[in-house]
């Protein structure tokens, strides 16, 4: 595939496409425009950063407007949903940028911001709703949106849908769908629970996999500094002002550690931003628009920024902190080398963080070189870099034998009975009158009548 005009995409798409200067499409977009032009289900997984979002908007487009439909008031005819509200704002804005020449309404809703305004744009009715699920249900729940118009489906960044407890809420609003609809299901990468899901969700889909599971864009050059704990924020402050850094989004595990991190980084005077869930949605989107217009040369951000930060030309990714979740790497370095471009991906690691360093190079089959910086050698060494690790073999459990619980010799054996029939008590074996051991035996009828108890009278009575 040599030029978008070979997908069969309409005229003005084509020149949305020239205007942004796209003339060649990425192996998702090659492999996924066709199969829903013809309005097929889809699974697609593909790399972080390879143009998943024109793979399903640009074919949506031309099939709302080959289908001349008008939207109904509070409905809408393709729904997306997307885990983050940095990733449904971005999605929209390419939507904005790929119908520029159509006559297509669409419109973003995500929680953190007044709910009133998205109700009143709802009103008329939006060709294109690209929402975040939780404030969808709200909506919903409200009518000010229903969903029984919906004719295609999309379900973006599924693999985090699932890490973030989305699924549930999906789920609520798949019920609420109409049950002949096209069907979209894109993500960087595919578990065995999204396919589960996937299963519930699609018919006969077609499914694309352009590359390997959990694994790294090739053009990334992907570096580990072992460092001491404690010197990490010193070593980023010399990496910055010796490599004169500019735009670098940073990785903080925790969002006291990016909020700690970004005051260092003024305190050395470097311009910097944090971006987390306890920022408004106000303050993180005057972050993101300062950092993408170079106001702010730093930005860290904890993992809720791993999917929403699209910047074609973002040279430097840094991970402050190790993520937990090996997969979260993979999405982390993919915000550098988009689109083909290359990128570098820096992670500080302290000699705790072992652990997450070999899950990573496991995860990606991928041995990532130890260099260390002068005057920032750590006290606690990493072990050296060695062959990929492997994961361990487990032995399988041996099958545990039933237990036999073991009857008592009273249950096993009958008592025996005297002349009357009655049953007799074994006694324990006394002595008799010639030292000789005897068990005595005595019948139901020989036995003495137990003493009653009587309470002892008080002496004051």
């Amino acid at each position: 595939m040599t030029h978008f005009n070979e997908l069969g995409l309409i005229a003005p798409l084509q020149r949305a496409l020239a205007e942004k200067n796209y003339q060649t499409p990425t192996a998702i977009q090659a492999a996924a425009i066709p199969v829903v032009l013809a309005g097929k289900d889809l699974m697609a997984s593909a790399q972080t950063g390879t143009g998943k979002t024109a793979a399903f908007v640009l074919p949506i487009l031309q099939r709302l407007v080959a289908s001349d439909i008008k939207t109904k008031s509070n409905r809408t005819q393709a729904l997306i949903i997307t885990p983050t509200r940095e990733l449904a704002a971005q999605i929209h804005d390419n939507i904005v940028t790929y119908s520029r020449y159509l006559s297509i309404s669409s419109a973003v809703v995500f929680g953190g911001v007044k709910i009133n305004p998205q109700m009143k744009k709802l009103r008329g009715g939006i060709d294109i709703l690209v929402a975040t699920p939780g404030r969808l249900l709200d909506l919903v729940q409200q009518n000010a949106v229903q969903l029984d118009d919906v004719s295609t489906f999309v379900l973006d960044e599924a693999d985090r849908m699932l890490d973030m407890g989305f699924v549930p809420d999906v789920k609520r609003i798949q019920a609420k769908l109409p049950k002949r609809r096209h069907n979209l299901m894109f993500s960087a990468t595919f578990s065995d629970p999204i396919r589960a899901l996937a299963k519930t969700m699609l018919h006969q889909p077609s499914e694309i996999d352009v590359a390997p599971r959990n694994t790294t864009a090739q053009n990334i050059e992907q570096t580990v500094h072992p460092v001491d704990k404690q010197a990490k924020s010193a070593l980023l402050v010399h990496l910055i002002r010796s490599e004169a850094w500019h735009q670098v989004l940073v990785f903080s595990r925790t969002k006291h550690g990016a909020n700690k991190l970004v005051k260092n980084l003024l305190n050395a005077g470097i311009e910097a931003e944090a971006i987390h869930g306890n920022k408004s949605q106000g303050a993180r989107t005057r972050a993101l628009s300062g950092f993408k217009e170079g106001r702010v040369d730093i930005l860290v951000a904890t993992d809720i920024a791993a999917r929403g930060i699209d910047i074609q030309a973002l040279p430097r990714v840094v991970n402050f902190d190790l993520p937990n979740v090996p997969e979260d790497y993979v999405h982390r370095i993919g915000r550098t080398a988009r689109a083909g471009s290359t990128g570098v991906a820096v992670s500080l690691v302290a000699a705790d963080e072992i652990k997450q360093l070999r899950d990573i190079e496991r995860l990606i089959q991928r041995r990532l070189p130890r260099i260390e910086i002068e005057g920032f050698e750590p006290n606690h060494q990493l072990p050296a870099a060695g062959p990929i690790p492997t994961k361990p073999k487990t032995k399988p459990k041996a099958k545990s034998k039933p237990k036999t619980h073991r009857r008592r010799q009273s249950q096993r054996t009958k008592p025996p009975e005297n002349v009357n029939g009655n049953q007799l008590r074994p006694q324990a074996q006394q002595p008799d009158v010639n030292g000789n051991l005897k068990t005595f035996v005595e019948s139901d009828d020989q036995k003495k009548p137990k003493r009653r108890f009587r309470p002892r009278r008080s002496r004051s009575s």
